[in-house]
């Protein structure tokens, strides 16, 4: 297996980009991203198909991904020695995107598990997952990428939760009415709060990169937070709402970004294990005790998804379709604290992608066409 090691700091304690051990994922190389993602194609009647995978042999765009909290070291910030934890999350967040682009995934010194509940127990609110040494890390990276790898070529930022906050702050700062926004094909954050003005795609936390509202559309943003239909968030929810009069929460539903209801393209781990050390034991998809041959697993037609703002907030409402004569299952994992409190703060924020990765991509290689077109030489 290919492992990556630690790396030295720089004097001034900044990463140095130019190492390849400050990369998860870079293009052309056996890493974190070149993975078997493989999937099992299982039908409402039973009857499974192998479905293949393999990267784009020359993608005409990039993609920069910023991963979730899910560092276990037991420091407030992780150093930047790759766990299992920060390769599993790129296996399920992240690799697949390279069937439409290259992919670029650096590691960072990100708010760790621990750091989390910390500042949650504490009182504090997640604001801090985009500042401090974690997204100056990542801005190092995204220089770096820009001055030595995009030349000229059109790029999807994609991130989730503190990801997506991080990138969030990355738009503002760099991006959002600046030279680079030229290179923007979209910008994918989920599981973070992105203050749009109520009934507007535009203003807020970015003011000139709209949301994503029809296909093929660039230079725009998709954001959400899903929650199932059965448990609206709570009063203490982490998602759904923004500060500010007249502000809320963006929500653009992958599965249909016209609006209304549409079904979701999922593609879950067939391990039951959401991130590294996630679930004690795999979920059971079928009621057959067949083992899965692949390490993924779809089940069309179970889950649609539509954007709903009410008084509980904003937040992309996802519908589960069980049907008794149905041998898969009647249900999917993802809830956070299932059964308390917790799981109305969270929702299913730990499958937000997993839930949406088949829309998603899709919806990137429409981007990416729409964009070579716009962008001929």
């Amino acid at each position: 297996m290919f492992v990556l090691t630690a790396f030295v700091l720089l004097a001034q304690d900044t990463v140095s980009y130019a190492k390849p051990d400050a990369w998860l994922c870079r293009p052309g190389r056996p890493d974190a991203c070149a993975v078997d993602l493989s999937a099992t194609i299982v039908q409402a009647d039973g009857s499974r198909k192998r479905q293949p995978w393999a990267p784009a042999k020359n993608p005409a765009i990039d993609c920069f991904y910023v991963y979730p909290t899910v560092s276990r070291d037991t420091s407030a910030h992780s150093d930047l020695a790759p766990g299992e934890e920060e390769r599993d999350v790129v296996r399920q967040q992240f690799a697949r995107f390279a069937s439409a682009c290259r992919p670029f995934a650096p590691m960072y010194r990100q708010i760790t598990l621990r750091g989390l509940n910390k500042l949650l127990t504490g009182g504090g609110g997640v604001g801090a997952l985009s500042k401090g040494t974690g997204y100056d890390d990542v801005a190092a990276a995204w220089a770096h990428y820009l001055a030595n790898d995009n030349k000229g070529r059109g790029v999807v930022l994609i991130g989730h939760s503190q990801g997506a906050m991080i990138l969030d702050e990355l738009i503002r700062r760099e991006i959002d009415g600046k030279p680079a926004q030229a290179r923007i094909v979209s910008a994918l954050l989920m599981g973070a709060n992105i203050a749009v003005p109520k009934g507007k795609d535009v203003g807020g936390a970015f003011q000139s990169m709209p949301l994503c509202r029809r296909d093929g559309q660039t230079g725009c943003v998709i954001s959400f937070a899903s929650f199932r239909s059965t448990l609206p968030p709570s009063a203490r929810s982490l998602f759904g709402r923004v500060a500010g009069e007249g502000m809320e929460a963006a929500c653009t539903n992958p599965a249909s970004l016209v609006g209304g209801s549409g079904g979701l393209h999922s593609y879950f781990s067939t391990t039951g294990s959401l991130f590294e050390g996630t679930a004690a034991k795999p979920f059971r998809w079928v009621q057959d005790a067949a083992p899965f041959e692949t390490p993924f697993v779809a089940v069309p037609g179970l889950l649609t998804a539509e954007c709903v703002s009410d008084a509980n907030g904003s937040r992309l409402v996802v519908n589960v379709h069980p049907d008794p004569a149905d041998p898969r299952a009647d249900d999917i994992p993802g809830d956070i604290g299932a059964g308390t409190p917790a799981q109305a703060q969270w929702g299913l924020h730990l499958v937000d992608l997993s839930m949406s990765m088949g829309n998603l991509i899709e919806i990137v290689t429409r981007q990416s066409a729409a964009y070579r077109a716009g962008n001929k030489p």
